[in-house]
C-alpha cells in the first residue's frame, strides 16, 4: 500500500529475462501486487519473474496492447502504474511518481522521456520519430504532449472502464493517452523521468512502427469526428 492506495505494476514482455530480473529486484517493497504479462516469450522470462514473486500471466496472441489489456484486466490495485521488462524505465523512480501523481490530483500521469539525458538510451532516429508523433498527436487532440509513446504511466484503474482501447499493438501507448485526454472528467498531467538504455534485444521497428503509429493516430481522430 501507498499512502492508502493499493498499487498494480504491469510489466508486458517477450523474451526479457535479463531485463526483467534486474526490474524486479529493484522494484519497491510497497507494491502490492506485480503481473508480468509474458506475451509468447522462448526464453526463461516467465520462470525469472516467478522467482522473484512476480504474478505471471502469459498472452500468447502478439501485441503491445494485447498483453497490456490482459493485464489490466486481472489488475486489483486502486492505481496501475506500467513499465517495460527491458530496464529502461526507472523503477526506483515510482514513489517519486506516485508522490507527483498525488500532488497534482491527476488520474492519468505520463512519465516523459524528454529531455533524453543518457545519450546511449535513445538514437536520434528514434528521437526524431517520438517528435513527429507527439507533434502530430497534440495537433490532431489540441493539447502538448511531450511523449505519445512513452510506456510509463500511472493511472486509477476505475477509469480504464471508460475508455475504448482498441489497438493490440504499437499504438496502444498512443491510444491510451488519446483516451485519457478527450475525456473531461480524466485529469491527465506528465513529467519527465531518467530514460535509460534497454537491456536484450530491440523489437521495436522505427520506420514500420512508426508509420503504423501516424496512421492509427489520424484514423483514430477521423473516426471520433464521424460520430
Amino acid at each position: 500500500m501507498y499512502k492508502g492506495l493499493k498499487i498494480t505494476v504491469i510489466i508486458p514482455c517477450l523474451n526479457e529475462e535479463q531485463g526483467i530480473e534486474r526490474v524486479l529486484r529493484l522494484m519497491p517493497a510497497f507494491i502490492d501486487e506485480v503481473i508480468v504479462v509474458d506475451n509468447g516469450s522462448t526464453d526463461n522470462t516467465s520462470k525469472v519473474a516467478v522467482s522473484l514473486g512476480a504474478k505471471v500471466i502469459r498472452e500468447e496472441v502478439r501485441g503491445y496492447g494485447r498483453a497490456y489489456k490482459r493485464g489490466f484486466a486481472q489488475a486489483t490495485g486502486d492505481v496501475v502504474i506500467t513499465l517495460d521488462g527491458d530496464h529502461s524505465y526507472p523503477v526506483d523512480a515510482i514513489s517519486y511518481l506516485l508522490e507527483a501523481f498525488l500532488h497534482l490530483e491527476a488520474d492519468f500521469l505520463n512519465a516523459s522521456r524528454f529531455p533524453v539525458r543518457d545519450r546511449q538510451a535513445m538514437s536520434f532516429k528514434h528521437k526524431f520519430g517520438n517528435l513527429v508523433l507527439s507533434l502530430a498527436m497534440s495537433i490532431l487532440y489540441l493539447r502538448w504532449v511531450r511523449d505519445s509513446q512513452s510506456g510509463m504511466w500511472v493511472v486509477r484503474r476505475s477509469i480504464l472502464d471508460r475508455m475504448d482501447l482498441t489497438s493490440d499493438g504499437m499504438a496502444f501507448s498512443e491510444e491510451i493517452k488519446i483516451e485519457a485526454l478527450k475525456n473531461p472528467r480524466v485529469r491527465f498531467r506528465e513529467i519527465s523521468i531518467q530514460y535509460s538504455s534497454r537491456l536484450g534485444e530491440i523489437k521495436l521497428n522505427p520506420w514500420r512502427d512508426g508509420f503504423h503509429n501516424l496512421f492509427f493516430l489520424a484514423r483514430k481522430r477521423f473516426a471520433r469526428k464521424r460520430r
